[in-house]
């Protein structure tokens, strides 16, 4: 595979990602159970794909399993306490983190224009803690960083695996949140048919088999290309929570919102030319 369609892969996968927001808000469960059950789907499907052949993994697939617990249980918190828009936007603040960490981490080292849309990043999330929200929805936002500080971990040590198996620090992660969740299982399922159907949706297809392709394009992609190519994620996920449960963001949030996404997309481009 060439870096040309890794990247129109990690587009791909953008857009699976982008589903998330809206469907875990309408699971009647709480964060914990929701982000449980839809691991343990997604670790079923990575596990069935990978096949592992035996249970030995690297310390750099554990770190990444930690970091991707942390990322996918702070996601579904999140959501469960704002805006959908505010929790994938915040979490796009991750190429900042990559990029502080990735050159001494894995030696891939970040450019002037890399630190510059650091910068235009970071303002953009600043403008997420002044809009006009409640305190629920500030709470929100804090948990939503944690999931951007995951995300950017699980990158930067699937990217230190890039030569051995990748998804297994997918896989583990999913393997750690099935089971971290489940003492809180029996209090809350149901045997209603739709939320059944939305966990089996965002474990095997928003999560599982987002992040076989993920796993496939990080090899050729640098860890700050396989964090912004994504970037449909944060466009989409805003879009399809009005379109389809009428979610609206602050008006200072959206400027946060469109300040991270020009500094993602502007350095996409600025690095390609």
């Amino acid at each position: 595979m060439n870096r040309t369609s890794a990247i129109l892969l990690l587009i791909l996968v953008g857009l699976l990602w982008s589903t998330g927001g809206f469907l875990i808000k309408l699971v009647p469960w709480s964060g914990m159970v929701t982000a449980g059950l839809r691991s343990g789907f997604a670790a079923l499907i990575i596990y069935l794909y990978s096949k592992p052949k035996n249970l030995t993994f690297s310390r750099y697939s554990w770190y990444g399993g930690l970091c991707y617990t942390i990322m996918v249980i702070c996601f579904v918190l999140a959501n469960k306490m704002t805006n959908a828009g505010n929790v994938i936007l915040i979490q796009y603040a991750a190429p900042a983190y990559v990029a502080l960490f990735s050159f001494s981490f894995i030696g891939e080292k970040s450019t002037k224009t890399d630190w510059l849309a650091i910068c235009i990043i970071f303002l953009g999330l600043g403008c997420f803690f002044i809009d006009d929200i409640s305190l629920n929805q500030i709470e929100g936002n804090i948990v939503a960083v944690f999931s951007g500080l995951g995300f950017a971990g699980l990158v930067l040590f699937m990217r230190k695996e890039k030569k051995m198996r990748p998804i297994d620090s997918v896989f583990l992660g999913n393997l750690i949140t099935f089971f971290f969740c489940s003492p809180l299982y029996h209090n809350e399922i149901t045997l209603k048919l739709e939320p059944w159907l939305i966990i089996i949706f965002l474990g095997i297809i928003q999560l599982g088999i987002a992040y076989i392709l993920f796993s496939i394009a990080i090899k050729y992609v640098s860890a700050i290309d396989a964090i912004i190519y994504p970037v449909i994620e944060p466009i989409f996920n805003p879009i399809l929570a009005f379109v389809f449960i009428g979610e609206n963001m602050g008006s200072i949030s959206i400027l946060g919102g469109l300040m991270i996404v020009f500094g993602v997309v502007s350095r996409s481009i600025l690095q390609n030319k």
